[in-house]
């Protein structure tokens, strides 16, 4: 027999929920190999360019794989466009305007929508769960598009 729960049981049930949730211990981002590196081979540092801008990312001592891959020493590229990295802690999070996420082990993305003007672009690694590669493995490259 289903019997009615008051709606204000069922928020407080919920609250409780969520508040046990965030007491549980998170486990700590993936560790970086020694000398893990990744750098933007373009657009140059200081360039100005014309759009769609290609933007080409070369990773060492991390090897570069899709997001679903757990394997220890491997991660997957994450742009931040115009926009400051997350906290080294938090979870990168997806469908945000300027964080692309290169899940699939791209090395590769197309800028197709930058308007003219000075633009900053972040590379940062990732683990399987979309946090940042401890110590960071990131590069910044600042580029202009002209009109």
């Amino acid at each position: 027999m289903w019997r009615r729960i008051p709606m204000r049981c069922w928020i407080a049930g919920l609250a409780l929920t969520s508040a046990a949730a965030a007491l549980l211990p998170r486990s700590a981002p993936a560790q970086a190999g020694k000398g893990a590196t990744v750098k933007i081979t373009a657009p140059a540092r200081g360039a100005t360019v014309s759009g769609p801008v290609k933007v080409t990312l070369v990773a060492s001592g991390v090897e570069i794989v899709p997001a679903t891959d757990e394997r220890p020493g491997t991660g997957h590229h994450h742009l931040f466009v115009d926009r400051d990295v997350t906290p080294v802690d938090d979870t990168m999070p997806r469908g945000v305007t300027g964080i692309i996420h290169l899940g699939r082990g791209q090395t590769e993305f197309v800028l197709d929508s930058l308007k003219p003007g000075p633009h900053r672009v972040i590379a940062v690694v990732g683990d399987s769960k979309h946090r940042p590669l401890q110590p960071l493995v990131a590069d910044t490259v600042r580029f202009t598009v002209k009109d």
